[in-house]
């Protein structure tokens, strides 16, 4: 089985509250990624861990297709969130995890990097013009280490000292994530643009 991890348990400090429920196209914003994990038909199971604002945006996002999972952790760290992911998860050949309030990352993407699953490395990961990103694939072999992470780094440097696939993806996708109001007010008018 491969899994699907969403991380969506960030305060959203910068944007000044609960950013994942805000509107974006007409839904959620935590919304675009669930429907771009969900759009990978080798993902057999998603999960959205969830922790600050995490009754707000379940009542907002529409969660139905997955299963949500709140770390009560979160204020811990990026870490904290991708470890209780990996724990409901671990019964999985592989984990892609992308993040919550990355509205352009499309399915095509996380299926691309889907397919590094079959490489010698223990892990893959999107780039774009050279700098990592997300999605990221992590196999088995890793999940240890992650649920032994803490802070808020996440997983780069495992992924750096243990080897990971990089794949170009700046051609398919852009990466920015929504940070602030003004970030959310942008990503609003490339919608409208992309019509």
């Amino acid at each position: 089985m491969i899994g699907g991890l969403v991380l969506a348990a960030g305060e959203g400090r910068r944007f000044g509250g609960p950013k994942l429920a805000a509107e974006l196209d007409g839904v959620a914003l935590l919304d675009h990624a669930v429907a771009a994990m969900l759009g990978v038909p080798a993902i057999e199971r998603v999960v959205v861990v969830l922790g600050a604002h995490a009754e707000e945006i379940s009542a907002r996002a529409d969660l139905g297709a997955v299963e949500a999972l709140v770390c009560e952790a979160w204020s811990d760290g990026i870490s904290a969130s991708l470890g209780a992911g990996v724990e409901e998860l671990g019964g999985a050949e592989a984990i892609v995890v992308t993040l919550g309030d990355q509205p352009f990352v499309t399915a095509q993407v996380i299926a691309a990097i889907v397919d590094q699953l079959d490489g010698r490395l223990p892990a893959a990961r999107a780039t774009y013009d050279g700098r990592p990103g997300h999605p990221v694939l992590i196999k088995r072999a890793l999940f240890e280490q992650v649920r032994s992470l803490r802070g808020d780094e996440g997983a780069r440097d495992l992924l750096a000292a243990a080897g990971v696939q990089e794949l170009e993806c700046g051609h398919l996708c852009r990466p920015e994530d929504i940070d602030t109001p003004e970030d959310l007010e942008a990503a609003r008018r490339q919608f409208v643009a992309m019509g």
